[in-house]
């Protein structure tokens, strides 16, 4: 694979989306520019933190779930293009929608040793898309 000049840290360092990297147990192991303009932690807040810094403490339970099922197993349902959509919460406690997608690292064994995470904060295009649905359905009602 030829690897242009200066392409890892250009992702590495973009401001545009979030990319998380967590450890097997879900710990915080690199905070990217773009993780601390989405959710408001520095860097030092962020690492070695738990990914419970961002998840909403009522989905917590359901995250861990799928997280501790993606480390046994080595496969999520996120990793080949589909997006999942979900709330998260930022520093100030107010509750977001993100889109991510995840990559599974695994270690010289080939056992997952954590999880890459790229995230975008979609909250403007979420309340955009939720006001047209309660707009067309007030339509539909009177109509």
């Amino acid at each position: 694979m030829n690897v242009p000049d200066g392409l890892a840290e250009a992702l590495l360092t973009m401001e545009s989306d979030a990319l998380i990297a967590t450890d097997h147990a879900g710990i915080i192991r690199f905070w990217n520019p773009g993780a601390t303009r989405i959710f408001g932690f520095s860097v030092d807040e962020a690492m070695g933190q738990s990914l419970d810094l961002i998840i909403p403490p009522n989905l917590r339970a359901r995250h861990w779930e799928g997280f501790h099922r993606v480390m046994a197993t080595g496969e999520s349902h996120y990793g080949h293009g589909d997006l999942l959509s979900v709330p998260a919460q930022t520093k100030s406690g107010q509750r977001i929608s993100v889109e991510f997608t995840i990559a599974v690292p695994r270690d010289q064994a080939r056992r997952p040793s954590g999880t890459v995470a790229i995230l975008r904060d979609v909250t403007k295009r979420f309340e955009e898309v939720r006001t047209l649905k309660r707009q067309l359905a007030d339509m539909m009602r009177k109509g």
